[in-house]
């Protein structure tokens, strides 16, 4: 085990750890969450966390594809187009993580209708977590310590703005949310599984956005 950690910890093996560490996380924090949920007569919104965060990775991982190709086409990279490279990435990567904190504010207004103040608030606490959760997913693919702050320190805003006014969320992401309701999320993941396999064999595109690398 010692061995394994070490080999894990390793600089060259950065990259696999911040997966395995997002995929370790969510696991844990959605399993918690039940837990904590499941005697209090909540799981309803554990469930909506487990389908969201199902169809918030396959997003992540299409969207991140996408946007390498399309900098590949367009030949943007960090020593000739270095500001479209990394706008681009703080583009994308900033709508997924707003995306996820509209998602939880639109949920957690249908879970706290009836709730008592006490429940809200760990509603609202898990809420805040889920936030953070999402931050870590979206950092594994956008590994560069800039779009991680900003990310981080966006999850938190919009989760705010979301909460207080959640039509602004259902404006933007509204019909997302509603396309994907309509579609069985393993399939959604499987999809997205397909693609990335086929356009990375195509074109031998590394599914990875780095700034600032050492």
């Amino acid at each position: 085990m010692g061995e394994f950690s070490k080999w894990l910890l390793h600089e060259d093996q950065k990259e696999l750890f911040d997966y395995l560490f997002a995929i370790v996380l969510n696991i844990v924090f959605l399993a918690l969450t039940t837990l904590l949920l499941w005697p209090l007569g909540r799981t309803t919104f554990a469930l909506r966390l487990m389908k969201g965060y199902w169809i918030f990775w396959t997003v992540v991982i299409m969207t991140t594809m996408m946007m390498v190709l399309a900098q590949r086409f367009f030949r943007m990279d960090l020593y000739s187009r270095f500001d479209a490279y990394v706008i681009s990435g703080l583009a994308l990567s900033g709508f997924l993580q707003a995306g996820w904190s509209a998602f939880v504010a639109l949920a957690l207004r249908n879970s706290v209708t009836d709730a008592s103040t006490w429940m809200a608030i760990v509603l609202y606490a898990i809420g805040v977590i889920s936030c953070y959760v999402a931050a870590v997913i979206v950092g594994a693919y956008y590994t560069g310590g800039l779009y991680r702050l900003v990310n981080l320190a966006l999850a938190i805003l919009t989760f705010g703005v979301f909460t207080i006014w959640p039509t602004l969320g259902a404006a933007i992401y509204g019909w997302f949310f509603e396309l994907v309701s309509r579609i069985w999320p393993y399939r959604i993941f499987a999809f997205a599984i397909i693609f990335m396999m086929t356009v990375s064999y195509l074109s031998d595109v590394r599914l990875k956005i780095v700034v600032f690398p050492s």
